[in-house]
């Protein structure tokens, strides 16, 4: 009985907290929300990788209906039912993204509520572009299912999650400083290596889906393919990683020897391990003939590979501290005593 009675007090504790969150919101709660976002929005990336390796992308063959006649899995002579629950699914975790968008508008427009400052501004357009970001997503997966799986429309599938990440890491690090203008932690040099390294990134990562689209796993038989040679886009994406971590290298020697912050020095170092692990999958999964777990795995080191690079630009510089909301700060409540 006690073990029920301390479950149920866990439950509480959590519910409560969970609905402060949005009623009394903080600094640290829109933190957590922005934490949660980079998550889900990485998550539903790698799930819809899965999609497409599991040959499921046309599980549901209409859109916005799964089959012509409904909403949900129906008996389809064309697609089994695993590969339908599987495309259904990754729908489905539309809407725990577009939860946790909502949450960050919530925590983000709450901050200024009566009694508080005025909302950031800066927070709110941020936490706006996830909501808006699901929506822009869903109809663009509309497009995808409705082009049998073109990979043009695929890639920009990719490539919009890619976006959406990086404005939920530009919201937690917003979060959590203040509105001044941004101030150097490094070398200016040392600053636009990172800018350049961001960019790199960003190239690698629209490399990779070429490599995808030439690749096998298309997702369905009826799909089509790019017309590359598959070794001559394996080369450039492999060329193009080479640069990625030499300039990462290049990043992490050039705050080390400058004694730059720790957090950006760690941040840094995070990033090559993180590449260097990368690259081992990349290497096997092509020695291997891409069995697609190790694509899978792949996606995944490519959400975390951005995500890993937007944390090193933005510890490079900073706006000073975030300042309290006016019921948190003991000066004011003292004044009114």
């Amino acid at each position: 009985m006690n073990a029920v009675n301390q479950h149920a007090d866990r439950l509480r504790t959590l519910a409560i907290a969970f609905y402060r969150s949005f009623a009394f919101p903080t600094g640290e709660t829109l933190r957590r929300w922005a934490v949660a976002a980079v998550v889900v929005n990485a998550g539903i990336t790698v799930t819809g990788a899965a999609v497409r390796l599991t040959g499921s992308g046309l599980g549901c063959p209409t859109w916005p209906r799964c089959t012509p006649t409904s909403f949900v899995p129906a008996r389809n002579d064309l697609h089994s039912p695993l590969n339908m629950s599987i495309e259904f699914g990754n729908r489905l975790l539309s809407f725990l993204v577009l939860a946790v968008a909502a949450a960050c508008v919530i925590a983000a427009v709450r901050l200024g509520r009566p009694g508080y400052d005025r909302p950031r501004p800066v927070l709110v357009r941020l936490a706006a572009l996830q909501p808006a970001g699901v929506v822009l997503q869903a109809l663009w997966g509309g497009l995808v299912v409705r082009t049998m799986l073109n990979p043009v429309t695929v890639s920009v599938h990719f490539l919009l999650s890619i976006g959406m990440m990086a404005a939920a890491c530009a919201l937690l690090a917003r979060s959590g400083e203040g509105d001044g203008p941004p101030r150097r932690l490094v070398h200016r040099d040392i600053r636009t290596l990172g800018f350049v390294l961001t960019a790199a990134v960003f190239v690698l990562l629209i490399a990779g889906v070429v490599v995808t689209g030439t690749g096998p796993h298309s997702g369905d038989q009826a799909a089509s393919r790019f017309g590359f040679d598959i070794q001559s886009v394996v080369r450039l994406h492999t060329d193009v990683a080479y640069v990625v971590v030499g300039l990462t290298f290049a990043l992490l020697f050039a705050l080390h020897v400058t004694d730059s912050p720790g957090r950006a020095r760690r941040a840094a170092l995070v990033l090559l391990g993180v590449e260097l692990a990368q690259g081992v999958i990349g290497y096997v999964q092509y020695f291997l003939a891409v069995p697609a777990l190790l694509v899978g795995f792949h996606v995944l080191g490519s959400t975390l590979v951005w995500i890993a690079t937007l944390r090193v630009v933005f510890l490079l510089r900073s706006r000073g501290p975030a300042e309290a909301p006016a019921s948190e700060r003991p000066e004011l409540h003292h004044a009114a005593a």
